[in-house]
């Protein structure tokens, strides 16, 4: 049975079947039970699609990630859902990895589910890699719905484009934890990070001018770009240890990286935080698991999640927004650190 055979039943439009269904109060009580009961004897049950046949919108929104098993984006993913509960609005998530045919094929699977709106969750989708021509079908896409990047940046000033971006401010974060170290007396630090996504450059560039500003050479040996995983932290600064390259403090771009940090200091008997400094990112459930404790920069994204749906919800409601909304990130200062 389908929202065809309640409309027939009934004796009216799939348009009132639909209003019926999404609780619309410009219904007359006889139309309502008449449609009610036609549900009942056919035993219908209603979804998404069917119920947007007859209004201007699924009530639903697709929400694009690379990996959901990230910490970080599973985060981001609860968050986004939870919000768009609130506003009555369904999710269909699409996890696309890392391939671009991939991602080409998931927007183009929710413009066909006709969603209302898209949200991509994660930096990287935009990428230094990708090249220009490697986001036309974000762009296009958001020639035809609303589309908010969670701590990804595009530029939305196009012809027809609703494009928005929702950010945590990643470089300002890490240069000023990067600061704080340097005026703590650090001066040999290395910055681990493991990509070239929007966020990951950002916060790369967030440590580069906090060398720049203190006067202090940024030495392309202490930027360690690795795996995405603790072996791969742990490796990078192996390799720096073994070639007796002095360091006092370690900067990671995320959680993962900082705890490799903390085990290949535990490896080989050097306190933390006396004689290494080490700081995260994402304060993730990560940095409470390691002993000492993580001191990790929280990129608020709860906050963000939150304030990208509503922005969303602003725009497909016909209001406005600005292009571009920042939030403010917090150093979680705990036991690897002791400035």
């Amino acid at each position: 049975m389908n929202i065809y055979d309640v409309s027939k039943k009934a004796g009216v439009s799939i348009a009132t079947v639909s209003r019926v269904l999404n609780g619309n109060a410009n219904v007359s009580e006889k139309t309502r039970e008449r449609v009610l009961s036609a549900i009942k004897e056919l035993d219908y049950t209603p979804n998404v699609f069917a119920r947007g046949l007859g209004l201007n919108t699924m009530k639903a929104v697709g929400i694009m990630c690379t990996d959901s098993s990230d910490i970080y984006l599973a985060n981001a993913i609860y968050y986004l859902e939870r919000e768009l509960r609130r506003f009555n609005y369904n999710a269909i998530l699409c996890c696309t990895g890392n391939d671009a045919g991939a991602r080409k094929s998931c927007m183009q699977l929710l413009l066909d589910k006709r969603v209302d709106g898209i949200i991509l969750a994660g930096s990287q989708f935009i990428c230094r890699d990708a090249g220009v021509d490697g986001y036309d079908y974000i762009i296009e896409a958001a020639r035809e719905l609303p589309i908010v990047l969670v701590n990804g940046r595009l530029d939305g000033n196009r012809d027809g484009c609703r494009l928005y971006s929702v950010l945590c401010a990643d470089r300002e974060a890490v240069c000023s934890a990067a600061s704080q170290l340097i005026e703590a007396g650090r001066r040999n630090i290395v910055y681990l990070y493991s990509g070239t996504s929007y966020s990951s450059l950002n916060k790369l560039d967030g440590f580069t001018d906090a060398m720049n500003q203190a006067g202090l050479p940024v030495r392309p040996e202490y930027l360690r770009q690795c795996t995405r995983d603790i072996a791969g932290a742990r490796g990078s600064l192996e390799a720096l240890y073994s070639s007796r390259m002095p360091f006092d403090a370690v900067i990671a771009s995320d959680d993962m990286l900082a705890v490799g940090a903390v085990k290949f200091a535990f490896a080989h008997g050097i306190r933390v935080p006396d004689d290494l400094e080490i700081i995260g990112y994402n304060n993730s459930v990560l940095a409470n698991c390691t002993e000492p404790e993580l001191t990790s920069i929280d990129n608020r994204v709860e906050l963000v999640s939150t304030r990208a749906v509503r922005l969303l919800i602003q725009v497909l409601g016909g209001g406005s927004a600005p292009p571009l909304d920042i939030v403010a990130a917090e150093l979680i200062k705990r036991n690897t650190t002791k400035f």
